[in-house]
């Protein structure tokens, strides 16, 4: 049953209270939040109703039969649903060799955590939604019911409650600006509630919270801060005086408001989420709506202390206040998995205070304790109506499938299962529209003199046209006699017509009938005929014919073979007895042999073929899984699996196996030097999509793999082998230990060299991205630059390919990295090698590339040289400071703009010359 249909509207006046719905289960030793006044004294603003039986002259003042009210309240439990995210990359891989620990049963609205192999728990919530729901049926189940109760009257709060990087965010705030399937519950609602009012009569107005570091804070107005709560004594509602409420006429507008907001709250980057929200967001969405009551009597008194009854079927305009509270709390965490330090500690420490205050009041409430801890913090004082109070409350907590999660995830269930035990006390505000019923009363006044005058005017004019209507009455009826006549002379024509139709039907009835009459006569010659004649035995007879003639041709041939035999064995008896015979026949043996391991070889290879073709076939599936490394499409995880296997037990293996289990990396290797260039081709990607795996990387350095691929770049000519040979490298060159044996083995020279010679972007994206690897160690970086590599890598930008100069940057900003590391740690000052190299210009002019991967790279290098003040004054006349500048302005990324803002502010070079340029920071 839907929620709008559990809306139960008794019959008495003046009371109509919201029901429960039937699968809602309550809890009667649960105690609300804002305490019940004691029964002595009566609800305030609440005006005791007139009893029928009463005569209406009784009431000596002006007396309303209906009044500003506060009805008594239903009992409605907290309804709570859980949400699970899908899997983003990372948990792809580091999870691929854990088992799920959640399974979800929608169906049954039940939710299994497995603690161990053997153990499971089961939970039951009112909806389970999983990794595939869209944001439209998390709307509908979690949010639709509490936005269409606050449309009636009431008020509602939307919470979401969860670790932090589980969707919370996206849940609730999605503005859904690139694909609207996308919009939270924020803009689904505001949508909702836009439809249902009349832009006249009723409004809307919004204020933007956020609750941080105990502080309440203006979203949409940064600097009101320290914004107080105020409740009422008499009814316990709580309200933010000082906060700014925008009114809110359509929907476009609003998501300007969202946009605001969240451009103003506080969110840092975590190990757990880029953009971890550090604060509570709150959307207070207060609705004025203006409704007919029911029809009834209503007993005014004037001047005289009559009374003036109005009509029975008369319905006083009514007004209904609501407020729609939307919570997007902010994510609980573990500091050791969060990685959280300095600021951002304190901030965490915060962040848990805060929920747990919460968690602890929900606990009281759940239990009926009589102690409710509401003043602890002030998120549980703003959420104080929503637990245990009188709004309708929708909980959703959201959960991650990472087994490595599962405390967290376990905490975030058991606080979904506490809050369903809450119950709040739903209760419906109404209250007259006075000044709407006096303008509404002068206006009828003012239509009905109007319309008396209007209808005596008309009055004359009715008459006259009466009149004129009566002889255009009379002329009708004249036309009317002619009409009919007409039509009587026109039925006579068609009765006529009709009758002849019909004789000529008749007529081609029987002349069909005749027709089919011949026909099946003459089916019966053909059928007789068909009988007599009969080809079946003419062909059988030539059958027999041509089976007779193929039995002699067969022996005939017989007969030739064995003539033939005979004159071969004649053959080589006369061959045998002469000299020049046995020569030949040695001869032709020889040949036979050598045909024969021929043949044998041929069939190695295309053995060898087919192995390699099996195991490039099963490479799709290894597109979608191995991410975040240098790939080639050419194996699947399956195959992956089966090649290291056979690494260490291709000896083993019998021959009765799949063809890729016989396929071991030594022989693999072996295939590079083939002459066949498809082999060498599927090799060299055999072993480059090995290396992504670095489980595999130690075996293929021990195998001599590394020395391999770069033997490949110096001897090959093939576009493909040079590309997939190189990318091979650059997955090797993630480990510190084989970046020394690259650098050893002069691998450093045949990068640069390849880079000079190759002219496919990818192949330059290819070793871009193994020198970018080997930039990331501080041993290599002179014996880097002696040997070319940041020449080679400067360039490699002529290509002007948005990759190849995304791995450009990226190995500049990690050689940066590397140098101002050894500032740190107390290494002798230096100028950069980047400067010596001619790199800076190139990094000035690109640090403002639209390409995002590209600046944020140049960004961080920037930061990065400013760290060396021996480094200040190129960094000055090479324009540097001015993208220092708008780094500490501009940067999206918060990190990196604190990072510049740092620099700027240490740098006693970059001091005297922002005092020069008379800038402030």
């Amino acid at each position: 049953m839907s929620y709008r249909n559990g809306l139960a509207r008794p019959v008495q006046k003046l009371e109509r209270s919201l029901s429960v719905n039937s699968n809602c289960s309550s809890n009667n030793g649960v105690r609300p939040l804002v305490p019940s006044p004691p029964p002595s004294s009566p609800a305030p603003t609440r005006a005791k109703p007139v009893s029928p039986s009463r005569p209406a002259s009784a009431t000596g003042r002006r007396t309303p039969q209906r009044n500003s009210r506060y009805e008594s309240g239903v009992s409605s439990r907290v309804r709570v649903a859980v949400r699970l995210r899908p899997r983003n990359a990372e948990e792809i891989v580091a999870d691929a060799d854990f088992a799920d620990c959640i399974e979800l049963q929608p169906e049954l609205k039940r939710l299994k955590i497995r603690k161990n192999n053997w153990d499971c728990e089961t939970y039951e919530f009112d909806e389970v939604l999983t990794d595939f729901s869209s944001q439209k049926r998390v709307y509908e189940v979690v949010a639709k019911p509490v936005v269409e109760s606050v449309l009636e009257g009431y008020n509602g709060t939307i919470m979401a409650y969860g670790q932090t990087g589980t969707g919370k965010t996206f849940t609730l705030g999605r503005l859904g600006e690139e694909d609207i399937a996308d919009r939270g519950i924020m803009v689904r609602a505001m949508e909702d509630i836009l439809a249902d009012i009349s832009p006249e009569q009723d409004s809307i107005t919004v204020s933007y919270l956020q609750l941080y570091m105990e502080t309440v804070l203006d979203l949409l107005v940064p600097g009101k801060d320290n914004i107080p709560i105020v409740e009422d004594p008499k009814t316990g509602d709580v309200s933010l005086p000082g906060a700014t409420a925008v009114e809110i006429w359509d929907q476009t507008s609003f998501l300007d408001l969202l946009q605001t907001g969240e451009a103003n709250r506080f969110a840092a980057n975590t190990k757990l989420n880029t953009e971890s929200s550090r604060s509570h967001a709150i959307l207070m969405v207060n609705v004025k709506k203006h409704v007919k009551g029911k029809g009834g009597d209503l007993i005014l008194t004037n001047e005289n202390g009559l009374g003036v009854h109005m009509s029975k079927g008369f319905c006083p305009p009514m007004v209904r206040k609501s407020k729609l509270v939307v919570v997007d709390l902010a994510g609980s965490e573990r500091l050791d998995k969060s990685g959280s330090e300095g600021h951002a500690l304190e901030e965490a420490k915060s962040i848990n205070l805060s929920l747990t205050s919460l968690g602890k009041c929900i606990n009281a409430l759940a239990e009926g304790s009589s102690h409710i801890p509401i003043r602890d913090s002030k998120l549980t004082r703003l959420l104080r109506d929503s637990f245990g109070g009188t709004a309708r409350t929708s909980l959703v907590i959201t959960i991650g499938p990472s087994p490595r999660h599962r405390g967290e995830t376990m905490s975030t269930i058991m606080f979904g299962q506490r809050a369903m035990k809450v119950e709040n006390m739903v209760k419906l505000k109404e209250e007259f529209d006075y000044k709407s019923l006096c303008r509404r009363l002068d206006m009828e006044l003012e239509k009905r003199v109007s319309e008396i005058e209007r209808q005596g005017k008309l009055l004359l004019d009715v008459e006259e046209k009466l009149q004129e209507r009566l002889e255009e009455t009379k002329r009708a009826e004249r036309n009317l006699e002619s009409a009919l006549e007409k039509m009587a002379a026109e039925r006579a024509r068609y009765h006529k017509e009709h009758i002849e139709v019909l004789e000529s039907l008749e007529n081609e009835r029987a002349e069909r009938q005749k027709m089919e009459n011949q026909l099946q006569s003459t089916m019966q010659d053909m059928q007789h005929h068909r009988e007599v004649f009969d080809p079946c035995n003419q062909l059988k007879s030539e059958i027999l014919e041509l089976k007779l003639q193929l039995d002699k041709e067969v022996q005939l041939r017989q007969q030739a073979e064995k003539e033939l035999s005979a004159l071969k064995s004649g053959l080589t008896k006369i061959e045998s007895t002469s000299p020049e015979g046995q020569e030949a026949l040695i001869l032709s043996r020889r040949l036979e042999d050598e045909m024969k391991q021929r043949k044998n070889l041929e069939e190695e290879i295309q053995q060898l073929r087919n192995q390699l073709t099996q195991v490039t076939l099963q490479a799709d599936e290894a597109k979608r899984i191995v991410s975040g490394r240098i790939s080639f499409g050419s194996e699947s995880h399956k195959s992956f699996a089966s090649v290291n296997h056979n690494i260490d037990t291709s000896a083993n293996l019998n021959t009765s196996g799949r063809p890729q289990e016989h396929v071991g990396l030594q022989k693999v290797l072996s295939l590079l030097d083939s002459a066949d260039l498809d082999v060498r081709v599927h090799a060299v990607k055999v072993v480059a999509n090995l290396a992504a795996e670095e489980v595999n990387q130690e075996k293929i350095v021990e195998a001599g793999g590394l020395h391999s691929m770069l033997m490949l770049l110096s001897s090959t000519e093939d576009e493909t082998i040079r590309r997939v040979a190189a990318g091979a490298i650059a997955n090797l060159a993630m480990n510190e230990t084989n970046q020394e044996l690259i650098m050893s083995e002069g691998g450093i020279t045949l990068l640069s060299k390849t880079a000079d010679d190759a002219e496919d972007p990818q192949t330059l994206r290819m070793v871009a991205g193994a020198i970018a690897n080997l930039c990331g160690n501080d041993k290599l970086q002179l014996k880097l630059r002696d040997e070319g590599g940041i020449k080679a890598l400067l360039s490699m930008v002529k290509s002007n390919h948005p990759d190849v100069l995304a791995q450009v940057a990226r190995g500049i900003a990690n050689f940066a990295k590397c140098e101002s590391r050894g500032a740190v740690q107390g290494s002798k000052p230096a100028r950069s090698l980047l400067i010596d190299e001619g790199a800076l210009p190139w990094i000035v002019a690109n640090a403002s590339n639209e390409a995002s991967p590209i600046r944020r790279h140049i960004e961080l290098a920037l930061c990065h040289l400013a760290q060396k003040d021996v480094n200040g004054k190129d960094l000055v006349a090479g324009g540097a400071l001015w993208e220092l500048i708008r780094i500490s302005r501009e940067c999206s990324r918060e990190d990196i703009r604190m990072l510049a803002h740092r620099m700027l502010i240490s740098s006693s070079v970059f001091q005297a010359e922002l005092r020069r340029l008379h800038i402030v920071l």
